[in-house]
């Protein structure tokens, strides 16, 4: 993987802009900027990811839009109305389980910082679960990962939002049940913005998520299931 730079401080700058001016009206007069100086290094730094997941994360290979989020908030719900994001972030879910949590890797730059991360967020309710079951069965095997001492130099365990007591059907005397108290797995790394911008930023993220690939595969082995056949209509009767 080259060594080359994807942003500059014209992205930045349009990033720390939009913090102090988070309107429709800012936003849209500098357009161009977003698309030119963010939204475009963004999709081709996912690509130039993308291809090194060939070696370490096949099953996250996916199309550098479908990576992309939106910079756009859903402020449906939200006490805040501000309608944009104040940083552009991209998620590698594995394949089959992109509409639901599932482990992947993380990216954004921000205003403040560039954040690394991979894991499991947020899981929902089966995820946490399945999750949890593995936790116990392989909890000598997830220690290894967890505590290594070379993911541990470049990530932060993430916060993991532990519950107070042992989830309802687990032993609180077991061994992993500080694990499996845990309601998200993951690491973080947070960098200053200004590392968005330096000509190794790929290489950099690179060398962090191919770290963080042991975690991510343990974590998602109770998740993926072999795709069943979709049946087929043939003769007035279903198939399959």
């Amino acid at each position: 993987m080259k060594r080359e730079s994807y942003f500059d401080e014209e992205a930045l700058r349009f990033l720390r802009g939009l913090k102090r001016n988070n309107k429709r009206e800012w936003f849209e007069a500098r357009r161009g900027i977003y698309e030119g100086k963010l939204k475009a290094p963004m999709l081709a730094l996912i690509e130039r990811l993308t291809e090194g997941m060939a070696e370490y994360a096949p099953a996250h290979m996916r199309p550098a839009a479908k990576c992309l989020f939106r910079i756009y908030r859903d402020t449906r719900f939200a006490a805040d109305k501000s309608p944009y994001k104040t940083h552009l972030g991209a998620w590698w879910s594995r394949s089959g389980l992109e509409k639901t949590s599932g482990g992947g890797y993380y990216m954004h730059v921000g205003a403040q910082e560039l954040v690394i991360a991979a894991g499991v967020y947020m899981p929902e309710k089966n995820q946490l679960l399945a999750i949890r079951r593995r936790l116990m069965e392989h909890h000598a095997e997830w220690k290894k990962l967890i505590e290594d001492k070379k993911l541990l130099r470049v990530f932060a365990v993430h916060d993991p939002l532990a519950l107070a007591r042992a989830p309802k059907g687990f032993p609180a005397e077991h061994p992993a049940i500080e694990w499996i108290k845990w309601r998200q797995w993951g690491v973080t790394a947070h960098l200053p913005a200004e590392a968005a911008l330096k000509p190794g930023l790929a290489l950099e993220i690179e060398k962090r998520f191919r770290l963080a690939a042991p975690l991510v595969d343990f974590l998602n082995a109770p998740l993926v299931r072999a795709e069943r056949p979709r049946p087929v209509w043939t003769g007035g009767r279903l198939h399959g």
